[in-house]
């Protein structure tokens, strides 16, 4: 690997049976095309948002070609565009972090970890500090620091981490510290940008634990989270282009750049300039359809108890009344495709407790009451 310069350097802070691990790696990366990938999604049972389901397989396309480019063919980091973060937008149960889970830990098998980054403090304070998710993600490489380099992080609920929007200041601010909000921002802000991290060695309080330094400069990080309120904050704010543009798809990262709206958007919201700058994409997820939600019931979650039940001998049966119970439920409540499984389960619960483990070639038919409530029958067959 002459003519890189990463080399060099990890064999002077590694062992090179380290080093030898990740090259493989990476070398066992499958290369699919972006077309590909979301096909893949498909087959893994994403259903629905279609573009920012492309956006995201572009997204991970490039970052497994860029780790081949670097650890296999040698070419220098500074001949190539930096990894990019990417900041998902939309309600609950939309599909973010299923999107995420399914790229890089089912497709890629790259170390990834999913962080609620709620239960995070600044480093200093009792309770988990920020650098602790670089950790998480060295355990997920199976303890190997260099294949950890190279993973994925997730930061879920990420809009949770917003300060306070009020206008209000006071002397000392922006040099005190806090254990969330702004402070939280602040300790995330080396970690997006991409540099050599302080990692803590074990997950407690480690404010004077050993600590090892850690690249980020090829992690790319997903944040998500609904952002409940920001579109009042659009409808303030003259001429914002946020989210995505299917037309603007194959744009290259340099011309994927924040507007100076977008930016005050966020910081009207309660983020910093400096954090939201850190992420070269934006992409914003609807509420998914009804006709969405549908496929999803029948064919991602509906499926689960039916195997369920069969191993019991029992069969079950929906109509299509309760499917749509379910589904105006979901839509109801906001609850997205995570409300299919709570509401399918409340139906069947009262069935499975009276017929598992001793019923048998019984049909459980799942329907809608003169009430207006799912009900459950048991209809016993020859």
């Amino acid at each position: 690997m002459s003519g890189t310069s990463a080399e060099p350097l990890f064999q002077e802070t590694a062992a090179n049976s380290d080093f030898e691990t990740l090259r493989a790696s990476i070398r066992r990366l499958p290369l699919l095309s972006p077309q590909q990938i979301a096909q893949r999604l498909e087959q893994l049972g994403y259903k629905g948002q279609a573009d920012q389901c492309h956006a995201m397989a572009l997204m991970a396309y490039r970052h497994v070609r860029r780790l081949k480019r670097i650890y296999l063919e040698g070419v220098d980091h500074r001949q190539l565009p930096p990894k990019q973060n990417t900041l998902l937008i939309g309600p609950t149960g939309c599909g973010k972090t299923f999107l995420v889970e399914l790229l890089f830990r089912h497709i890629f098998t790259l170390p990834t970890v999913i962080i609620d980054i709620t239960s995070y403090t600044e480093s200093g304070y009792v309770g988990e500090s920020v650098q602790t998710i670089l950790t998480r993600l060295v355990a997920a490489a199976g303890g190997n620091e260099l294949l950890a380099s190279c993973g994925v992080v997730c930061l879920d609920e990420f809009d949770k981490i917003a300060s306070s929007t009020s206008n209000a200041r006071f002397a000392g601010e922006g040099t005190i510290k806090d254990v969330s909000g702004r402070g939280v921002q602040r300790e995330l802000l080396k970690m997006l940008e991409g540099s050599d991290a302080l990692a803590p060695s074990d997950y407690g309080y480690s404010a004077h634990g050993s600590r090892y330094a850690l690249s980020t400069r090829d992690i790319p990080f997903v944040a998500c989270g609904a952002f409940s309120g920001l579109e009042e904050l659009l409808k303030t704010t003259t001429r914002a282009r946020l989210g995505f543009h299917p037309s603007e798809e194959m744009e290259t990262a340099a011309e994927q750049k924040l507007t100076l709206e977008e930016v005050e958007v966020f910081r009207k919201y309660g983020f910093m300039p400096e954090v939201i700058g850190r992420f070269a994409r934006i992409i914003l997820f609807p509420t998914l359809s009804e006709e969405t939600l549908r496929r999803i019931l029948l064919e991602n979650v509906l499926p689960q108890f039916v195997n369920e039940f069969a191993a019991e001998g029992l069969r079950l049966t929906v109509t299509d009344a309760a499917l749509d119970q379910i589904i105006a439920c979901s839509l109801k409540r906001g609850t997205g495709a995570r409300g299919l499984h709570t509401e399918l389960v409340a139906a069947v619960e009262r069935a499975a407790f009276e017929t598992f483990g001793h019923a048998h070639r019984a049909e459980v038919v799942i329907d809608v009451s003169s009430a207006g409530r799912l009900h459950s029958e048991i209809r016993k067959w020859a």
